[in-house]
């Protein structure tokens, strides 16, 4: 398996088509995070992009998944294959409070 970033450009973010298509987004991006799929979602705070750490077999997968978005129509998307990812929850071992 292989991690993905998607840069996303959203389209007419403020629109009222949009806005009520945001609840089943969250339903799947949140399907996806406890499958495992997604790593992380960010969204900027003038809703123009949209940031996806994604873990998939290859970028037709990740076109699967994106497909499934409801708010697919509103996004331009690149999909960069990468190399590696760090975070520093990786980093650092967790501490065991027993």
């Amino acid at each position: 398996m292989t991690e993905f970033l998607i840069d996303i450009n959203l389209r007419d973010a403020h629109s009222e088509e949009f806005m009520r298509l945001i609840p089943k987004q969250r339903t799947i991006v949140n399907d996806l995070m406890f499958e495992g799929k997604i790593v992380s979602y960010c969204v900027s705070l003038d809703r123009a992009k949209v940031w996806i750490m994604m873990i998939a077999r290859n970028e037709d997968d990740v076109m699967d998944m994106l497909s499934r978005f409801p708010l697919i129509d509103y996004m331009d998307c690149e999909i960069h294959e990468l190399l590696f990812h760090n975070t520093a929850q990786q980093t650092f071992s967790q501490i065991s409070l027993n």
